[in-house]
Protein backbone atom coordinates (compact mmCIF):
# COMPACT_ATOMS: atom_id res chain seq x y z
CA UNK A 1 0.00 0.00 0.00
CA UNK A 2 1.13 3.22 -0.32
CA UNK A 3 -0.61 6.97 0.21
CA UNK A 4 -0.70 9.52 -2.05
CA UNK A 5 -1.38 12.97 -0.29
CA UNK A 6 -5.16 12.22 1.68
CA UNK A 7 -5.99 9.35 0.01
CA UNK A 8 -4.37 6.07 -0.65
CA UNK A 9 -4.31 4.01 -3.65
CA UNK A 10 -3.46 0.39 -2.74
CA UNK A 11 -2.60 -2.79 -5.40
CA UNK A 12 -1.76 -1.80 -9.30
CA UNK A 13 -5.28 -2.93 -9.73
CA UNK A 14 -6.98 -0.18 -7.60
CA UNK A 15 -4.42 1.97 -10.45
CA UNK A 16 -5.82 0.38 -12.94
CA UNK A 17 -9.55 0.48 -12.21
CA UNK A 18 -8.39 4.49 -12.19
CA UNK A 19 -7.17 4.65 -15.14
CA UNK A 20 -10.37 2.42 -16.74
CA UNK A 21 -12.82 4.87 -15.30
CA UNK A 22 -11.60 7.90 -16.58
CA UNK A 23 -11.38 5.91 -20.55
CA UNK A 24 -14.84 4.57 -20.05
CA UNK A 25 -16.34 8.51 -19.21
CA UNK A 26 -14.14 9.90 -21.93
CA UNK A 27 -12.84 7.58 -24.74
CA UNK A 28 -12.08 10.41 -27.06
CA UNK A 29 -10.37 12.41 -24.36
CA UNK A 30 -8.28 9.82 -23.36
CA UNK A 31 -6.69 8.72 -26.55
CA UNK A 32 -6.77 12.21 -27.51
CA UNK A 33 -3.75 12.01 -24.96
CA UNK A 34 -1.34 11.30 -27.29
CA UNK A 35 -1.55 13.06 -30.01
CA UNK A 36 0.52 16.25 -30.90
CA UNK A 37 -2.14 18.48 -31.49
CA UNK A 38 -4.32 18.47 -27.84
CA UNK A 39 -6.29 21.47 -27.70
CA UNK A 40 -9.06 19.62 -28.63
CA UNK A 41 -8.50 17.43 -25.01
CA UNK A 42 -7.84 20.24 -23.07
CA UNK A 43 -11.41 21.61 -22.44
CA UNK A 44 -13.77 21.97 -19.37
CA UNK A 45 -15.27 18.41 -19.03
CA UNK A 46 -11.70 17.13 -19.39
CA UNK A 47 -10.62 18.91 -16.43
CA UNK A 48 -13.52 18.01 -14.69
CA UNK A 49 -12.77 14.54 -15.47
CA UNK A 50 -8.96 14.44 -14.08
CA UNK A 51 -10.22 15.95 -11.05
CA UNK A 52 -12.71 12.99 -10.42
CA UNK A 53 -9.27 10.87 -10.45
CA UNK A 54 -7.00 13.25 -8.68
CA UNK A 55 -9.53 14.85 -5.92
CA UNK A 56 -8.98 11.87 -3.42
CA UNK A 57 -4.99 12.88 -3.56
CA UNK A 58 -4.56 16.74 -3.30
CA UNK A 59 -5.92 19.17 -1.35
CA UNK A 60 -8.89 21.33 -1.86
CA UNK A 61 -6.81 24.66 -0.69
CA UNK A 62 -9.23 27.60 1.10
CA UNK A 63 -9.60 31.13 -0.61
CA UNK A 64 -9.37 34.36 1.43
CA UNK A 65 -10.72 37.70 1.18
CA UNK A 66 -8.36 40.07 1.26
CA UNK A 67 -9.85 43.65 0.88
CA UNK A 68 -12.67 42.36 -1.36
CA UNK A 69 -10.42 40.08 -3.45
CA UNK A 70 -10.43 36.44 -3.37
CA UNK A 71 -6.92 34.98 -2.99
CA UNK A 72 -6.69 31.18 -3.33
CA UNK A 73 -4.24 29.87 -1.42
CA UNK A 74 -2.37 27.19 -3.27
CA UNK A 75 1.05 27.52 -1.55
CA UNK A 76 -1.13 25.22 1.30
CA UNK A 77 -0.76 22.45 -1.54
CA UNK A 78 1.21 19.12 -1.05
CA UNK A 79 4.52 20.07 -2.16
CA UNK A 80 4.10 23.97 -1.76
CA UNK A 81 2.02 24.57 -5.63
CA UNK A 82 -0.13 24.20 -7.61
CA UNK A 83 2.33 21.57 -9.45
CA UNK A 84 1.01 18.29 -7.61
CA UNK A 85 -2.59 18.65 -9.46
CA UNK A 86 -0.27 18.24 -12.97
CA UNK A 87 2.22 15.71 -11.44
CA UNK A 88 -0.63 13.41 -10.01
CA UNK A 89 -2.58 13.66 -12.97
CA UNK A 90 0.69 12.09 -14.68
CA UNK A 91 1.12 9.47 -12.77
CA UNK A 92 -2.58 8.31 -11.95
CA UNK A 93 -3.39 8.46 -15.51
CA UNK A 94 -0.31 6.97 -17.42
CA UNK A 95 1.39 3.48 -17.00
CA UNK A 96 4.61 4.56 -15.49
CA UNK A 97 7.10 2.40 -16.01
CA UNK A 98 9.72 0.68 -13.61
CA UNK A 99 12.67 2.99 -14.58
CA UNK A 100 10.30 5.91 -12.55
CA UNK A 101 10.02 9.21 -13.77
CA UNK A 102 11.97 12.04 -15.15
CA UNK A 103 11.23 16.11 -15.09
CA UNK A 104 12.79 18.79 -15.35
CA UNK A 105 11.96 22.22 -13.38
CA UNK A 106 12.60 25.64 -12.15
CA UNK A 107 11.86 24.17 -8.44
CA UNK A 108 8.05 23.38 -8.01
CA UNK A 109 7.71 21.34 -10.27
CA UNK A 110 10.57 18.77 -8.96
CA UNK A 111 9.37 19.45 -6.01
CA UNK A 112 5.76 18.23 -6.50
CA UNK A 113 7.61 15.39 -8.39
CA UNK A 114 9.54 14.04 -6.04
CA UNK A 115 6.91 13.94 -3.60
CA UNK A 116 4.67 12.46 -5.64
CA UNK A 117 7.20 9.80 -6.76
CA UNK A 118 8.09 9.21 -2.87
CA UNK A 119 3.89 8.54 -2.08
CA UNK A 120 3.81 6.60 -5.45
CA UNK A 121 6.72 4.57 -4.31
CA UNK A 122 8.96 5.31 -8.12
CA UNK A 123 12.01 6.30 -8.79
CA UNK A 124 12.01 9.85 -9.82
CA UNK A 125 15.33 11.88 -11.18
CA UNK A 126 14.58 16.14 -11.05
CA UNK A 127 16.99 18.61 -13.31
CA UNK A 128 17.28 21.78 -12.03
CA UNK A 129 19.32 25.17 -13.37
CA UNK A 130 21.74 26.48 -10.89
CA UNK A 131 19.27 29.65 -10.26
CA UNK A 132 16.88 27.27 -8.31
CA UNK A 133 15.50 28.59 -4.86
CA UNK A 134 17.52 26.45 -1.70
CA UNK A 135 14.50 25.75 -0.34
CA UNK A 136 13.44 23.88 -3.24
CA UNK A 137 16.56 21.90 -3.65
CA UNK A 138 16.51 20.87 0.05
CA UNK A 139 12.78 20.01 -0.32
CA UNK A 140 13.81 17.17 -3.13
CA UNK A 141 16.49 16.32 -1.31
CA UNK A 142 13.84 15.48 1.90
CA UNK A 143 11.34 14.01 -0.28
CA UNK A 144 14.24 11.51 -2.21
CA UNK A 145 14.50 12.40 -5.84
CA UNK A 146 17.78 12.14 -7.66
CA UNK A 147 18.68 15.23 -8.04
CA UNK A 148 20.67 16.92 -11.05
CA UNK A 149 21.65 20.89 -11.54
CA UNK A 150 23.26 22.47 -13.84
CA UNK A 151 22.63 25.22 -16.76
CA UNK A 152 21.22 28.44 -16.22
CA UNK A 153 17.51 28.09 -16.97
CA UNK A 154 14.85 25.99 -17.25
CA UNK A 155 15.70 25.45 -20.85
CA UNK A 156 18.83 24.09 -19.67
CA UNK A 157 17.59 21.77 -17.27
CA UNK A 158 14.86 20.57 -19.89
CA UNK A 159 17.69 19.84 -22.54
CA UNK A 160 19.82 17.68 -20.14
CA UNK A 161 16.52 15.72 -19.00
CA UNK A 162 15.75 14.49 -22.45
CA UNK A 163 19.59 13.68 -23.00
CA UNK A 164 19.56 11.59 -19.80
CA UNK A 165 16.59 9.94 -21.03
CA UNK A 166 17.68 8.80 -23.99
CA UNK A 167 19.38 6.41 -22.48
CA UNK A 168 16.64 5.34 -19.72
CA UNK A 169 13.55 4.34 -19.35
CA UNK A 170 12.14 6.41 -17.21
CA UNK A 171 8.72 8.42 -18.11
CA UNK A 172 8.72 12.79 -18.87
CA UNK A 173 6.84 14.41 -16.46
CA UNK A 174 6.55 17.88 -18.47
CA UNK A 175 6.47 20.88 -16.24
CA UNK A 176 3.88 22.22 -18.49
CA UNK A 177 3.29 21.05 -21.95
CA UNK A 178 1.44 17.69 -21.51
CA UNK A 179 -1.97 17.21 -21.88
CA UNK A 180 -2.23 16.05 -18.18
CA UNK A 181 -0.23 18.39 -16.95
CA UNK A 182 -2.58 21.08 -18.08
CA UNK A 183 -5.80 19.59 -17.02
CA UNK A 184 -4.59 18.35 -13.72
CA UNK A 185 -3.53 22.46 -12.85
CA UNK A 186 -6.50 23.48 -14.45
CA UNK A 187 -8.49 21.49 -11.68
CA UNK A 188 -7.88 24.59 -9.33
CA UNK A 189 -10.53 26.66 -11.33
CA UNK A 190 -13.03 23.83 -10.68
CA UNK A 191 -12.35 24.24 -6.85
CA UNK A 192 -12.64 27.83 -7.21
CA UNK A 193 -16.03 28.24 -9.06
CA UNK A 194 -17.55 26.64 -6.19
CA UNK A 195 -15.65 28.59 -4.09
CA UNK A 196 -15.74 31.91 -5.37
CA UNK A 197 -18.50 31.62 -7.54
CA UNK A 198 -19.10 35.36 -8.47
CA UNK A 199 -15.60 35.87 -10.18
CA UNK A 200 -15.39 38.09 -12.78
CA UNK A 201 -11.70 38.21 -13.24
CA UNK A 202 -8.46 36.08 -12.32
CA UNK A 203 -4.77 36.96 -11.71
CA UNK A 204 -2.56 34.45 -12.14
CA UNK A 205 1.04 34.39 -12.67
CA UNK A 206 2.54 32.58 -15.81
CA UNK A 207 5.79 30.74 -16.02
CA UNK A 208 5.63 28.08 -18.86
CA UNK A 209 1.62 28.62 -18.91
CA UNK A 210 0.29 25.35 -17.67
CA UNK A 211 -1.24 26.67 -15.10
CA UNK A 212 -3.62 29.06 -16.66
CA UNK A 213 -4.26 27.22 -19.58
CA UNK A 214 -5.34 24.49 -17.61
CA UNK A 215 -7.57 27.50 -15.57
CA UNK A 216 -9.03 29.37 -19.15
CA UNK A 217 -9.58 26.26 -21.05
CA UNK A 218 -11.96 25.48 -17.89
CA UNK A 219 -13.52 28.87 -17.66
CA UNK A 220 -13.75 29.06 -21.21
CA UNK A 221 -14.12 32.89 -20.92
CA UNK A 222 -17.32 32.87 -18.58
CA UNK A 223 -14.54 34.51 -16.06
CA UNK A 224 -11.96 36.93 -17.46
CA UNK A 225 -8.06 35.11 -16.90
CA UNK A 226 -5.24 37.74 -16.94
CA UNK A 227 -1.48 36.52 -16.60
CA UNK A 228 0.66 38.27 -14.75
CA UNK A 229 4.68 38.42 -15.54
CA UNK A 230 7.48 40.01 -14.38
CA UNK A 231 9.16 42.75 -16.85
CA UNK A 232 11.85 40.72 -16.68
CA UNK A 233 10.47 37.33 -17.77
CA UNK A 234 7.41 37.98 -20.22
CA UNK A 235 7.33 34.76 -21.71
CA UNK A 236 3.52 34.47 -22.97
CA UNK A 237 3.58 38.29 -23.53
CA UNK A 238 6.02 38.28 -25.79
CA UNK A 239 4.41 35.14 -27.55
CA UNK A 240 1.10 36.25 -27.80
CA UNK A 241 2.99 39.56 -29.39
CA UNK A 242 4.50 37.32 -31.61
CA UNK A 243 1.88 35.21 -32.60
CA UNK A 244 3.50 31.93 -31.78
CA UNK A 245 5.78 30.79 -28.70
CA UNK A 246 9.20 32.65 -28.43
CA UNK A 247 11.90 32.56 -26.55
CA UNK A 248 12.00 34.90 -23.97
CA UNK A 249 14.44 36.66 -21.68
CA UNK A 250 15.12 35.44 -17.81
CA UNK A 251 15.54 38.40 -15.53
CA UNK A 252 13.65 38.91 -12.25
CA UNK A 253 13.85 37.78 -8.88
CA UNK A 254 10.89 35.10 -9.87
CA UNK A 255 13.26 33.60 -12.51
CA UNK A 256 13.37 30.24 -10.53
CA UNK A 257 9.71 29.77 -11.37
CA UNK A 258 8.44 32.29 -13.52
CA UNK A 259 10.82 31.91 -16.91
CA UNK A 260 11.19 29.11 -18.95
CA UNK A 261 12.57 30.02 -22.43
CA UNK A 262 9.32 29.68 -23.54
CA UNK A 263 5.54 29.18 -22.87
CA UNK A 264 3.93 25.91 -23.54
CA UNK A 265 2.79 24.60 -27.12
CA UNK A 266 -0.38 23.26 -26.11
CA UNK A 267 -1.98 26.03 -23.49
CA UNK A 268 -0.74 28.79 -26.28
CA UNK A 269 -3.84 28.59 -28.63
CA UNK A 270 -6.21 28.68 -25.30
CA UNK A 271 -4.17 31.92 -24.45
CA UNK A 272 -4.81 33.06 -27.85
CA UNK A 273 -8.50 32.84 -27.40
CA UNK A 274 -8.95 33.32 -23.42
CA UNK A 275 -6.21 35.05 -21.81
CA UNK A 276 -4.50 39.08 -21.34
CA UNK A 277 -1.28 39.85 -20.11
CA UNK A 278 0.18 42.40 -17.84
CA UNK A 279 3.30 42.98 -16.92
CA UNK A 280 4.91 44.35 -13.00
CA UNK A 281 8.25 44.57 -11.86
CA UNK A 282 10.61 43.01 -9.15
CA UNK A 283 10.18 45.96 -6.89
CA UNK A 284 6.22 45.24 -7.01
CA UNK A 285 6.91 41.92 -6.48
CA UNK A 286 9.12 41.93 -3.46
CA UNK A 287 6.17 44.80 -1.95
CA UNK A 288 3.50 42.47 -2.78
CA UNK A 289 5.54 39.59 -0.72
CA UNK A 290 5.69 42.02 1.83
CA UNK A 291 2.31 43.47 2.03
CA UNK A 292 0.72 39.55 2.02
CA UNK A 293 2.36 38.97 4.89
CA UNK A 294 2.32 42.15 6.89
CA UNK A 295 -1.95 42.49 6.24
CA UNK A 296 -2.84 38.60 5.85
CA UNK A 297 0.13 36.77 7.12
CA UNK A 298 0.82 34.21 3.79
CA UNK A 299 3.92 33.83 3.61
CA UNK A 300 5.26 32.85 -0.16
CA UNK A 301 7.97 33.18 -2.93
CA UNK A 302 8.36 35.76 -5.20
CA UNK A 303 6.26 33.98 -7.99
CA UNK A 304 3.60 33.77 -5.55
CA UNK A 305 3.25 37.06 -5.14
CA UNK A 306 2.93 38.02 -8.67
CA UNK A 307 -0.52 38.03 -9.10
CA UNK A 308 -1.15 40.04 -6.50
CA UNK A 309 1.58 42.76 -7.60
CA UNK A 310 -0.77 43.30 -10.53
CA UNK A 311 -3.15 44.69 -8.05
CA UNK A 312 -1.17 46.20 -5.51
CA UNK A 313 1.13 48.07 -8.06
CA UNK A 314 -1.72 49.25 -9.71
CA UNK A 315 -0.65 46.93 -13.17
CA UNK A 316 -4.06 46.05 -13.16
CA UNK A 317 -6.77 48.64 -12.13
CA UNK A 318 -10.11 46.32 -11.70
CA UNK A 319 -13.68 48.69 -11.70
CA UNK A 320 -15.40 49.55 -8.92
CA UNK A 321 -17.74 46.65 -9.15
CA UNK A 322 -15.27 43.76 -10.57
CA UNK A 323 -15.10 40.80 -8.50
CA UNK A 324 -11.28 40.10 -8.49
CA UNK A 325 -9.13 36.87 -7.64
CA UNK A 326 -5.71 36.00 -7.34
CA UNK A 327 -4.18 32.31 -7.38
CA UNK A 328 -1.21 32.48 -4.67
CA UNK A 329 1.19 29.42 -5.00
CA UNK A 330 4.69 28.87 -3.99
CA UNK A 331 5.77 28.29 -0.38
CA UNK A 332 8.96 27.28 -1.19
CA UNK A 333 10.61 30.33 0.28
CA UNK A 334 14.40 30.62 2.09
CA UNK A 335 12.27 33.13 4.14
CA UNK A 336 10.95 30.57 6.36
CA UNK A 337 14.02 29.43 8.27
CA UNK A 338 13.56 27.73 11.83
CA UNK A 339 16.96 26.91 12.16
CA UNK A 340 18.32 30.02 12.27
CA UNK A 341 19.03 31.40 16.31
CA UNK A 342 16.11 33.18 17.40
CA UNK A 343 16.37 36.29 19.60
Amino acid sequence: MFGLGDGVIGSPQAFGALQSRFESESPSQSAACDRVDMDDAIDRISVERTYDVIRAHIRKTPVFDLNGVTLKLEQLQHGGSFKARGVLANLLLRDVPDAGIVAASGGNHGVATAWAAMMRGVPATIFLPTVSSPAKIARIRKYGATLVIGGDRYGDALDASREWSAGHEAMEVHAYDHPLTLLGQGSLALELAEQAPDLDTLLVAVGGGGLIGGLAAYYEGCVRVVGVEPEGAPTLTDALRAGRPVDSRADSIASDALAPRRVGELMFPIAQRYIDTVLVTDDAIRAAQAWLWDNACVVTEPAGATGYAALLSGAYRPAADERVGVVISGANTTAVDFTRPVG
